[in-house]
């Protein structure tokens, strides 16, 4: 399955919110810190499935459009799926990164840009999918968690890995202290990951992802 080739040019990202943004803001900060060109890829446009959210505002501080879809103001989840496409297409982006986005696109969405949309997710992935991965791994007794950057595909939480982060889960953790070092790991991982793949291209090969 062929993806973004690998060359010189800087590679359009689309970054995807629902809530504070921070893996948004490190993707901004590093940006800022390495310059468009050394780090491989620039953000030209933040959506979010609600609006009022602070990752919108960090968008709008930065200078970047916005766009809002909400779920509501569409008749059905499939012409929600189809009006969230046709947002992001219209940005043209090489990579569309799901930063914290709280929404399962649907198959209009996968067919556009199925392959290129990298998403995290705070556990250590086939382990603890699903809106709660923290909380799982906590109550299974686990002793180290993580977190997973991967692509997204029709599943929940199934897409091929990318790259994934431990992190030890301490006597005496509850879901929020936990979580928190979690997301430090990830916002490292995801911007890392997407330099990779913006400056290097990738393929996936079943479920292995390829980055020269």
């Amino acid at each position: 399955m062929a993806a973004t080739p690998a060359g010189r040019a800087v590679r359009r990202l689309v970054v995807l919110v629902s809530g504070s943004g921070t893996n948004l803001q490190a993707l901004l900060d590093e940006i800022e810190r390495t310059g468009a060109e050394e780090y491989g890829a620039r953000v030209v446009a933040v959506g979010a499935d609600r609006s009022g959210v602070e990752g919108l505002a960090r968008a709008e501080r930065a200078g970047l459009p916005t766009f809002v879809c909400r779920v509501r103001d569409h008749a059905t989840r499939a012409e929600w799926d189809a009006a969230l496409a046709a947002h992001v297409a219209a940005y043209e982006p090489d990579l569309v990164i799901s930063a914290g986005f709280m929404k399962i696109v649907g198959k209009e969405f996968l067919a556009r840009f199925g392959g290129r949309t990298v998403n995290t997710h705070p556990a250590l992935l086939p382990s603890f999918p699903g809106a709660h991965g923290v909380r799982d791994a906590l109550a299974y007794g686990a002793r180290v968690t993580g977190c997973t950057v991967h692509f997204v595909d029709d599943g929940v939480d199934t897409g091929p890995v990318i790259a994934q982060g431990v992190v030890e889960i301490r006597d005496g953790d509850d879901e929020s202290a936990l979580h928190e070092r979690i997301k430090e790991v990830e916002r490292r991982l995801l911007v890392e990951a997407v330099g990779r793949i913006a400056r290097n291209g990738h393929r996936i090969e079943g479920r292995k992802v390829i980055i020269p």
